[in-house]
């Protein structure tokens, strides 16, 4: 398990490492990706978040030879914490920063799923060391959640994510970050680096017309509307191929500066 520091906090993650055929670990600067999971739906999620992208970041890294980060955001897996929104997009810039000093990287990016994908757009837009961004399932906004912002509290108990009734503070603040946060704002702030945005046309939780704002704010994002895919695209071999198609494309042409800012 890798402890990723995250302001006071300390955040658990699953690092893969590319291994040369002696089972060593390759010391040539390679790409890196930060891994980034959505928010957990059945009670008591929270203690499993990530867990089912271990083998995609296994896969990465043998098959593509990169090194691949999954981040458990505050409040999920083994990390300290409670769950908020600005807060998880804090926790993706923090697994950014880890990624650049355990690995040696030639660029790092950010692939984040559902909920992961709006904190992973957001994140980088603000993060110069991400060279791009891959989208799946994102929402364009989360205006909905502040209008229901106790439901969403309690539905957080529920999951884990949220474990102290302390927590938080003030629910109107808490809630004012899901009512001012915007995907395709931070998508237009990411541009020109690139993005790709993948979406299910028959997504259940989040209409693919969201994916639209997100990649027409970027003005030049590769859009991938999967046919008949659902919300849960991990699971689609067609998103996973997409996904690691772009990225192995993209991965080879990381910026001189992209470079610089995270030697």
């Amino acid at each position: 398990m890798e402890e990723i520091p995250s302001g006071p906090l300390t955040l658990s993650g699953y690092l893969a490492r590319p291994l040369r055929s002696d089972g060593e670990v390759l010391r040539d600067p390679r790409p890196a990706v930060v891994i980034c999971h959505g928010l957990p739906a059945a009670p008591g999620g929270a203690s499993t978040a990530g867990r089912s992208y271990h083998v995609l970041a296994d896969r990465l890294a043998a098959e593509m030879g990169w090194s691949a980060l999954v981040l458990n955001y505050r409040g999920c897996g083994l990390s300290e914490g409670d769950f908020s929104l600005l807060g998880w997009v804090e926790d993706v810039r923090a697994a950014v920063e880890h990624v650049s000093v355990r690995t040696r990287t030639r660029g790092i990016w950010v692939a984040g799923f559902g909920t992961g994908g709006a904190m992973g757009i957001r994140a980088a837009a603000d993060t110069p060391a991400v060279a791009g961004v891959v989208s799946v399932g994102a929402p364009a906004d989360f205006t909905e959640w502040a209008a229901n912002a106790e439901r969403l509290l309690r539905h957080s108990r529920e999951t884990g994510i949220v474990r102290r009734d302390s927590f938080p503070a003030d629910l109107k603040t808490w809630s004012d970050q899901f009512a001012s946060f915007s995907t395709p704002d931070a998508s237009d702030r990411l541009a020109p680096r690139p993005l790709m945005v993948v979406h299910g046309s028959d997504d259940e939780l989040v209409p693919s017309l969201d994916a639209r704002a997100i990649a027409d704010a970027h003005g030049a994002a590769d859009l991938r509307i999967i046919a008949a895919g659902g919300h849960r695209l991990r699971y689609d071999p067609r998103c996973i191929s997409l996904v690691l198609g772009w990225l192995d494309r993209h991965g080879h042409d990381t910026a001189p500066e992209q470079l610089a800012e995270v030697t």
